[in-house]
């Protein structure tokens, strides 16, 4: 655990620092030493710095000058200052600048660890309440979305872009995504979140369902039509109509759909009145409509009538940072709804889950859960309770597959994450492995935004 922490020490006094370090050293923890505070802000602008400890008198940029610059631009590091003895009002003030204790010189080893361990203990808690409330917030924000890697990040900004408006919005993504989430997301976040979301599933519906289901049929239409019924278009007046696997729709229903798109206009089946509706459309496919397109499939005017905003549901195998984080959200949900105590997995369980491909995506992460859920009685799932052919995974650990057209920063990023997994997190072996320094890798793991 102390291996990840970072702990930065500046003092003129090379004596202080070198105690100070080898002292820290002897109990676990990575400390950098530093003479002076201009040094410390070139750190602060590449590595995540968990603790400073710092003297209040220092040549250039004073102590407490450095402590109110460092309140302001990196105010998630605990800081302890140092000061001589006889300087306690000093040392208050440092406090009232936000400081987390004070230390006199000459310094007490004894009291020195314990101002250490307990600044550290403080960050812990105030970096898991941070991460918490962010995941809550953006659960809050976009319905029951969980993620917060850089393709995830990509959805919730097009979504906070389009919300509101009433854009038709066309929604892609493999089977399992999380395509009608982000469907209710866009209409709770819109002016039409108090109006009905109706859903309608184009690829059940035969073509001579089709259009009794989307326009509603008046009494006596057809040969058990005993009662006038709204179709789903109707329904939706004032909200928003969610038309799923729209690539599945027949030539002909993409003709009749299209005229209504277009129109906002159209009759129920047997009637002679014509309806206005005022419904959002956001359409939602798995496959490559413009690939339909090219096959005469799928009709182009409706596809370029459709694909006004896309928004495309990356696979889950091409966000692995995000599986602990979906792990977490739901083995709690699923041992609350089947009566079980709290269930945790294992480090090497979850190094397999994050190897494995998940063709059925988040869908079928889900279903896995349900099922470790209720046939596991250990309290912890370990890597053996896996299905087989997510625990053959490991032997991918050390092989990545690299597509044409993938970014070098994408390689790369990938690279980093696959490293820290086998060595279980561990940043200097990493960095050895990978041939760079540890700042190198720390700055890289800052920048591509990989959760450890």
């Amino acid at each position: 655990m102390t291996n990840a922490v970072q702990i930065l020490i500046v003092d003129d006094e090379l004596n202080i620092r070198n105690a100070l370090v080898t002292l820290l050293a002897r109990k676990g923890y990575r400390a950098l030493s530093l003479a002076t505070a201009e040094e410390a802000v070139d750190v602060f602008e590449t590595t995540a710095v968990d603790l400073l400890i710092t003297d209040l008198r220092m040549p250039g940029i004073g102590g407490m000058e450095f402590l109110r610059r460092l309140r302001t631009q990196w105010p998630s590091t605990e800081v302890v200052v140092m000061t001589a003895y006889g300087s306690i009002e000093t040392a208050v003030e440092a406090m009232q600048a936000g400081a987390y204790d004070y230390l006199t010189k000459p310094i007490d080893r004894e009291r020195f660890l314990i101002v250490v361990e307990k600044a550290l203990e403080r960050h812990r808690l105030a970096s898991e309440n941070q991460q918490l409330r962010d995941r809550l917030e953006t659960r809050t924000r976009f319905e029951r979305m969980v993620g917060e890697s850089e393709p995830m990040q990509q959805v919730y900004h097009l979504v906070e872009m389009v919300a509101g408006s009433d854009v038709t919005v066309l929604l892609t993504g493999e089977s399992g995504t999380g395509k009608e989430l982000v469907a209710r997301a866009i209409h709770h976040k819109s002016h039409r979140a108090d109006g009905p979301f109706i859903t309608l599933n184009c690829g059940a519906l035969p073509e001579t369902l089709f259009e009794s289901e989307l326009f509603g049929y008046e009494k006596g239409a057809f040969t058990g039509a005993l009662f006038t019924k709204a179709g789903r278009f109707e329904l939706a007046h004032g909200g928003t109509l969610l038309l799923d696997e729209i690539g599945e729709l027949s030539l002909k229903s993409q003709v009749d759909f299209l005229r209504v798109l277009e129109t906002k206009e159209f009759r129920r089946l047997g009637g002679t009145k014509v309806v206005t509706v005022d419904a959002r459309i956001i359409a939602a496919t798995n496959r490559n409509l413009a690939e339909a397109v090219k096959q005469g499939t799928f009709r182009e005017d409706l596809f370029y009538r459709l694909n006004v905003v896309p928004i495309h549901l990356p696979p889950l195998r091409e966000r692995g940072e995000d599986i602990p984080l979906l792990v977490e959200t739901f083995l709690p949900e699923f041992c609350a709804q089947h009566q079980r105590a709290l269930k945790h997995i294992s480090r090497e369980a979850m190094r397999l889950l994050r190897l494995y491909a998940w063709p059925g995506n988040i869908r079928q992460l889900r279903n896995l859960l349900e099922r470790l859920v209720v046939t596991v009685r250990d309290p912890t799932i370990l890597s053996e309770h896996l299905p087989e052919e997510i625990q053959v995974s490991r032997e991918d650990l050390r092989t990545i597959v690299v597509t044409l057209g993938k970014s070098l920063k994408e390689v790369e990023k990938e690279v980093i994450r696959r490293t820290l997994m086998e060595v279980t997190n561990h940043r200097e072996k990493a960095a050895r492995l990978l041939g760079i320094s540890l700042r190198s890798l720390q700055y890289k793991i800052k920048e591509y935004g990989i959760r450890e």
